[in-house]
């Protein structure tokens, strides 16, 4: 009879509903890129498309940066970001230009006005509730991955990024096809892709804090949660939207400065969050000391981004790639087991599910060690409570 492989409870578990998702997001955004071909010739949008595209690999990896203590199923981020660039920005279109064409019918007012109106007042709740719904989705379905705040900060800016890579498609066509031409697409590329890359993930970042915490609470605690974070991520879009519109330069350097100020809060959620989890390591892992999976130089390495990459360069010296993904595996198990105890004791698991989870982590805990490089310096042989140079792990269990 085969054996399964421990690492089961670590890996992505993609799902075919995932995959037409996937499928589905990608045709969305197919279509989206499609009016934009024929609002422009194609050689506009192949230039377009490649200057939405260009700062998205700095901006993945500095959002990534955040997620280095419990990293997110890569499925569910790449999901995120489909979701971003192809569902909700081909619905948000398509339902701006409607609101636009009733804003002119109806009022009167001259296409610029209605233009001020439609991006101040509309575009925020429409923008807002299209990224938004997957986040919602992740709360009902894949409740278990939204762990704290940091992880709904993840999941929004994967989803703002996505967005906003497609939305600048079309901005950077209708600056080619203006009057003003190269020189306003390059004003266009300043403003959208320099200066404000990360607009839309920290609108979404707000639906994600509140979403986040609606994951750790239930019945009315969680509906207000979920509506404060919706709320304030529309009110921030709006005030930008109407600053960029209707407050000139002045207005602009407010919307900036707004921007800053959310940045640096949310930043600062999420070291508290690391805080958090280090607590629950350090809280919940000793008890385990007796099974030989977790000794003191072992929470002590968990307890810091340096330490653990210090054994990951530990392990992957003397180890070479198996060492290597044996440390990843054994320091993401040990994260994931503490917040596992968090959630049992917030009652989100219940006793059978977190007894096999329970089991599965320990199960890879015990295999990771089983790989890893035999140690030059024995952890016992360091002083308590810190491990030797160059980290050396106990014996495996």
């Amino acid at each position: 009879m085969a054996t399964r492989d421990p690492r089961w409870v670590l890996k992505d578990r993609p799902s075919f509903a995932l995959i037409i998702g996937l499928v589905l997001t990608g045709i969305c955004a197919l279509v989206s890129f499609s009016f934009d071909v024929l609002n422009g010739a194609p050689v506009q949008f192949f230039i377009a498309l490649v200057l939405a595209l260009a700062p998205v690999p700095l901006l993945l990896a500095g959002v990534l940066a955040l997620d280095r203590m419990e990293p997110e199923p890569r499925s569910n981020l790449i999901f995120a970001f489909a979701w971003g660039a192809g569902i909700a920005v081909l619905a948000a279109g398509v339902i701006n230009s409607l609101n636009l064409h009733y804003i002119i019918d109806t009022a009167r007012l001259s296409e610029a006005s209605a233009r001020n109106i439609a991006a101040t007042f509309g575009a925020p709740v429409v923008e807002e509730t299209m990224k938004g719904l997957v986040l919602l989705g992740l709360l009902k379905f894949r409740r278990a991955e939204l762990d704290g705040p940091t992880d709904g900060i993840i999941y929004a800016s994967m989803v703002g990024l996505g967005f906003a890579m497609s939305e600048n498609v079309s901005y950077y066509i209708a600056a080619l096809n203006s009057e003003s031409g190269v020189k306003g697409l390059a004003v266009t590329v300043v403003l959208r892709g320099i200066l404000s890359p990360l607009a839309h993930p920290l609108f979404s970042s707000m639906i994600g804090v509140g979403v986040a915490y609606a994951a750790q609470r239930g019945g009315s605690e969680r509906i207000f949660y979920i509506l404060a974070g919706w709320s304030g991520a529309m009110i921030l879009h709006g005030l930008w939207n109407g600053l960029a519109s209707y407050g000139g330069f002045p207005g602009l350097v407010v919307a900036y400065l707004a921007l800053l100020v959310v940045l640096i809060v949310l930043m600062g959620v999420v070291f508290r969050d690391r805080r958090r989890i280090v607590a629950l390591i350090q809280g919940y892992l000793p008890p385990y000391e007796p099974t030989k999976l977790v000794t003191q130089a072992d929470i002590y390495m968990l307890s810091a981004f340096a330490r653990r990459r210090q054994a990951r360069q530990w392990a992957k010296l003397h180890g070479g790639k198996r060492g290597l993904r044996a440390m990843r595996d054994y320091q993401l198990a040990a994260t994931e087991l503490g917040l596992l105890h968090e959630r049992a004791a917030r009652h989100m698991v219940g006793e059978q599910a977190f007894h096999e989870e329970q089991r599965a982590l320990l199960e890879c805990m015990s295999t990771a060690r089983a790989d890893f490089p035999v140690p030059t310096i024995h952890a016992r042989s360091a002083p308590k409570g810190s491990p030797p140079p160059g980290y050396a792990p106990g014996a495996p269990g």
